[in-house]
Formats: structure tokens, C-alpha cells, sequence
């Protein structure tokens, strides 16, 4: 079973007894300045849940899913699970909420938090998941057109590109499968 992520934010919405959900799913290496920038934005909003899913090098998932306010285990939780079942990694959710005056409950709760971060998911362009690498290559000068070849057949980006007396040193970055075969 693959997992999947996004390159760019999308947003879902959800509207229950007058309270108001806008959940936002965005790449993980955005997410703290996209918090920040939403809080700002949502001053008079009345919680930022959060949940994220991150990666770790040896294939392990780190993730958590926070209330804010909110009873424990209705909100952060509930989206965090969305974000499992649609194997998202690389990936947060915010769900901003403002308050209708109706209290909506325990299950209520999980049920709306969850449901605008499912919005945001089926709204999303998901794509699978690759974990990139990058590599430092040296060649001499006679070599060096041939290994542009052979980055170029492997779909590889080059990062930088320097030349030495010796030859040409290059960082190279793609996939870590194709970085394998240099």
C-alpha cells in the first residue's frame, strides 16, 4: 500500500448547527507559517485543530493530531484518522473553526472536524509519494558529457554545477530509487 501526498494547498469547508469549518490541507513544509498566516487571518475563529503526517528516513510515520480547546480526542484525532485512511504523508491539516452558539457534542464534533478534513481530501490532486535524494557526483572532463547523459535518462535534476581543474562536480537530485542506479 503506497502512501500519497500534495504539492500545493486545498481547502474543504463543513457546516453543522451554524458552526463553521474550514479545513486546509497543505504540504508539510509549509505548515507552520500556513498556521501562522491562518490565525492571523481567523482572529475572531474559536480553535486550530491540527494533524500531520511526516515521513521519518527508516520508513516509520510520525504524525499527532491536536484539539485546541476542544474536548480531548474530538477533533486533532478524528482528522488525524482521515489523513490515515487516505495514506497521506508530508501532509497537515488545519480546521479552523468559528462557534454557531450550538453546542454540537462529542460525536458531533469528531464528525465535522473529520468531515471538512475529508472535503479538503476529495477536493485534493493527490499524487504518490516519492522520497527524494540528492547526491554529489565528480567526473573528469572526458567523462562528465557522459554522465549528463545518464542524469538526463534517469530524469534527474541538476542542483549545482561547478568545475574544478579535475573536472565537474554536480549535485543531483530525483527520486532515491533512480538516485541508486548513478
Amino acid at each position: 500500500m503506497s502512501h500519497q501526498t500534495i504539492e500545493r494547498e486545498f481547502e474543504g469547508f463543513l457546516e453543522d448547527r451554524k458552526s463553521r469549518f474550514l479545513a486546509y490541507l497543505v504540504p508539510l513544509a509549509t505548515f507552520e507559517a500556513r498556521l501562522e498566516a491562518l490565525r492571523a487571518e481567523h482572529r475572531k475563529a474559536n480553535h486550530f485543530v491540527t494533524a500531520h503526517r511526516h515521513i521519518l528516513e527508516d520508513g516509520r510515520i510520525e504524525e499527532s493530531g491536536k484539539d485546541d480547546g476542544e474536548p480531548a480526542g474530538t477533533s486533532g484525532m478524528p482528522t488525524l484518522r482521515v489523513m490515515q485512511g487516505a495514506r497521506l504523508v508530508e501532509t497537515a491539516v488545519i480546521v479552523v473553526r468559528y462557534f454557531g452558539g450550538v453546542k454540537l457534542g462529542g460525536g458531533g464534533l469528531a464528525r465535522a472536524y473529520s468531515g471538512a478534513a475529508a472535503d479538503a481530501i476529495a477536493k485534493a490532486e493527490l499524487i504518490p509519494f516519492v522520497r527524494r535524494a540528492q547526491r554529489t557526483l565528480e567526473a573528469a572532463f572526458a567523462a562528465s558529457s557522459d554522465l549528463e547523459r545518464q542524469i538526463a535518462l534517469l530524469g534527474l535534476t541538476v542542483i549545482t554545477r561547478d568545475y574544478t581543474a579535475e573536472g565537474v562536480r554536480l549535485v543531483v537530485e530525483g527520486p532515491e530509487d533512480k538516485i541508486a542506479e548513478l
